[in-house]
């Protein structure tokens, strides 16, 4: 049994919650879950729009024949092939053996790898409108945001647009699902946190979604992750923008990583010099400490990076070498950059780091900083010196 959950008229609310995975794809902490949203559309012909992640499927597919009230389900649309989205479209099948399958080309080649369904299918392209009855459906394919095969789906009746990943965040929904009913301060920076470690690389597949999008009058946003936007449309489609045109806010994020002590108070002194020249918004993260997740959704936020950590074997400490690929993956764009190195006797890690700002293209606004074994009247000076120079570009962009 469950309690009805209307979004307007003909659409309901059929997703479920993920309380129980710590790690999404394995990868990212989920400190308060995630949901899997899905959604149907009670017209003349009904219409569910993506499904779950296998582990809830019996759960989901109770709650959708719930909400038909006995009637049978005419079409499944199918935004997006990632298995936490259509895991449970073999549970759909077996319920309502007679659904249609609504996708693109892209979306048949996996619905057949996945799963092996190859029959009853409705293939979409660019335009194409699924009338429903008093809702007509128009399909926008938007590929490699974020797989190949994504697209979105607009309800012109309702100017709802069903946005597959793309506006959608981590947190599981407590009761509440309609962002008109609740706060959901909460969940915009999951959103940042979500885009920088999923969607981060795809920044410009993202702006031409927003063309392609461009002409349509959007009211309410269903997304696959979060709570539905209704009031906040416009503030979640403004971050989404600036978060893919890799538009950094005036502020400094200074990661480092630190065995014994001496990296930190490198990190730290060009905290206080950055501080002491006026840059406001200053955030330091420990890589032993902070999650990846929120280090990138920092980074992805503002418009200077300093990185810095010992040298390991002759290489970059292993957890910075890490964070420098997933940047590189991400293809996040320039800021404006500098880097320190600790060391007890090779000192590799400040040019190495050096090499990754160049590489990225980078704006180095101080040269590295190398130290070797504790800080020194020398590193201090230059540490002051570096947050000077940063200073003097944000407090300028400000």
């Amino acid at each position: 049994m469950y309690l009805e959950k209307k979004i307007s008229e003909d659409i309901y609310y059929v997703g479920v919650n993920d309380r129980q995975t710590t790690l999404f794809e394995g990868l990212w902490e989920l400190p308060a879950g995630v949901s899997y949203n899905s959604y149907l559309i009670k017209d003349d012909k009904t219409c569910l729009i993506d499904t779950v992640d296998a582990l809830f499927a019996e759960q989901f597919t109770g709650r959708v024949a719930e909400t038909l009230c006995g009637r049978k389900l005419d079409y499944l649309v199918v935004n997006h092939m990632e298995p936490d989205h259509s895991a449970s479209i073999k549970a759909v099948r077996a319920m309502w053996p007679d659904v249609t399958i609504v996708g693109n080309a892209k979306t048949f080649a996996m619905l057949k790898g996945y799963f092996g369904i190859t029959d009853n299918l409705l293939e979409v392209k660019d335009g194409s409108v699924l009338p429903l009855g008093r809702h007509d459906l128009s399909f926008y394919l938007t590929p490699m945001v974020h797989w190949i095969e994504t697209m979105m789906t607009y309800d012109n009746s309702s100017r709802t647009l069903f946005s597959g990943d793309a506006f959608g965040c981590f947190g599981a929904l407590d009761g509440h699902f309609i962002d008109t009913s609740f706060d959901t301060r909460k969940y915009i920076p999951e959103m940042v946190r979500y885009y920088s470690a999923i969607v981060g690389k795809y920044g410009v597949p993202v702006q031409k979604a927003f063309q392609k999008l461009s002409s349509l009058q959007i009211s309410t946003v269903c997304s696959t992750h979060g709570p539905v936007w209704r009031e906040r449309v416009s503030d979640v489609l403004a971050l989404y923008n600036h978060l893919s045109l890799y538009d950094g806010k005036p502020g400094c994020v200074i990661v480092y990583g630190s065995m014994h002590g001496n990296t930190v108070r490198l990190a730290e002194t060009i905290a206080d010099s950055l501080a002491a020249e006026g840059v406001r918004n200053i955030i330091l993260h420990d890589l032993s400490a902070s999650s990846k997740a929120r280090i990138l959704a920092d980074i992805f936020s503002y418009k200077g990076l300093v990185l810095g950590c010992p040298t390991y074997s002759n290489e970059l400490f292993p957890p910075m070498a890490e964070l420098i690929e997933m940047l590189r993956l991400r293809d996040v764009k320039p800021r404006f950059y500098a880097c320190f190195g600790t060391c007890s006797w090779a000192g590799a890690s400040a040019k190495k780091l050096a090499a990754f700002g160049e590489a990225m293209g980078y704006e180095t606004v101080y040269p590295p900083v190398g130290q070797m074994h504790a800080i020194s009247e020398e590193s201090f000076r230059q540490c002051v010196e570096l947050g000077k120079a940063m200073a003097s570009k944000l407090v300028v962009s400000d």
